[in-house]
């Protein structure tokens, strides 16, 4: 069951979700249904990031606020100063300027905010930072190894897509200081987030979803709506937070017909998860395009299976062969795969012995629990060859 509900303007929207969010959701002779969080799927254009400034200008009165939000107008609190026309200093001293005048900083000199992201940039980067609370600038070093030894470089340059998941990791640093109350975040209520996973690398949609659905989940105050594109990214965070049967998911479009919005809600995710993930996975080998984090897309696969069926082991999902009656081999392959420490920035391909283990079991996996065949084409031989070829 699902309905369609227009709004001619944006502030006609802001006005509907800030009441959902408020008021919750009418439900046929029950009570109003509570909600925490909603999720809004849209694709690219249909203006999601004016959405979410709307939003924001909505609960701003006078000098108050109520809204913390992350979108592309938070990357502009950041810019970069590469102090090449410096007089006095090097001018291979490069620094991230942090915009002093945002209320988005405003805990960072009484907070340790050092110690807050360090922990969550871990998860993703390999090199480290420092804030200089007093100059409001971030600094950055990576530690490099040759052969025995290994050297500290300082005040490097990060590439874009390290600054991005900087920046993002900074942000639920900030966000998990609102959701516990902090003082210098107690004017935060709503917390909007839109599209993250445009700033951050496709094949982390899985961890980032589910890293941003711990932080939702825990007892809080503030209600929270996410907007995105991405269709994996949506579903990681659908699962995820529908266990506390306070999240409402949305599919919002423009209306043609009025040049406004129509939202539309479905009373289960408008799109499956489990299939998403086997979809990226046997595109990527029907093209020999395999990196190593596919395993650990292929292990989530294999256990969130293993669970709905009731085995208690993944290993129960791989077809048995021959020769390893027990799974040992596949089961560990998948174990050893895919728990590396690999780089979100520089995926690693994987070797060819290991494409054709990861073949065999997705295409044992996919033979044993039948799926729609017509969502997976296998890819002609002369199209596979195009597709690997630099």
């Amino acid at each position: 069951m699902s309905k369609t509900t227009n709004f001619t303007d944006l502030d006609m929207l802001v006005t509907h979700l800030r009441d959902v969010l408020e008021n919750g959701v009418t439900q046929k002779n029950k009570n109003n249904k509570q909600i925490r969080q909603i999720l809004l799927f849209a694709y690219n254009g249909t203006g999601k990031t004016r959405l979410s400034m709307s939003f924001k200008e909505a609960g701003k009165h006078e000098s108050e606020r109520d809204t913390l939000y992350f979108n592309a107008f938070t990357e502009d609190l950041f810019n970069w100063d590469n102090d090449l026309a410096s007089i006095q200093e090097s001018d291979s001293r490069r620094v991230l300027k942090l915009n002093a005048d945002s209320r988005f900083f405003a805990g960072l000199q009484e907070l340790e905010m050092d110690n807050r992201i360090r922990p969550l940039l871990q998860r993703y980067a390999d090199f480290d930072f420092k804030i200089d609370t007093n100059n409001w600038t971030v600094s950055f070093h990576r530690e490099v190894t040759n052969d025995e030894s290994s050297e500290t470089i300082e005040d490097i340059k990060i590439s874009r897509g390290e600054e991005n998941i900087f920046i993002w990791c900074f942000f639920l640093a900030v966000a998990q200081l609102a959701i516990d109350e902090q003082e210098a975040y107690a004017w935060v209520k709503y917390i909007y987030i839109d599209d993250p996973i445009s700033s951050l690398d496709d094949n982390n949609a899985i961890a980032v979803a589910s890293h941003l659905a711990q932080l939702l989940i825990k007892p809080s105050k503030i209600k929270t709506v996410i907007s995105s594109h991405h269709t994996l990214f949506f579903n990681v965070l659908w699962n995820e937070l529908n266990d506390k049967k306070k999240c409402q998911p949305y599919y919002l479009s423009n209306d043609s017909n009025s040049n406004g919005y129509n939202l539309r809600y479905t009373n289960s995710t408008p799109f499956f998860h489990h299939v998403a993930l086997l979809k990226q996975l046997h595109e990527a080998a029907e093209s020999d395009n395999l990196y190593t984090y596919h395993f650990n897309i292929l292990r989530n696969l294999l256990e969130k299976t293993a669970t709905f069926h009731g085995f208690k082991n993944f290993s129960a999902c791989i077809k048995k062969d021959n020769d390893d009656p027990e799974d040992i081999v596949h089961a560990r392959m998948i174990n050893v795969l895919s728990h590396g420490n690999y780089s979100l920035f520089e995926p690693m391909e994987m070797l060819d012995e290991n494409k054709q283990y990861f073949k065999k079991i997705l295409r044992d996996f996919m033979t044993n629990y039948r799926f729609n065949p017509e969502l997976f084409p296998e890819q002609s031989d002369q199209n596979i060859e195009e597709a690997t070829q630099p």
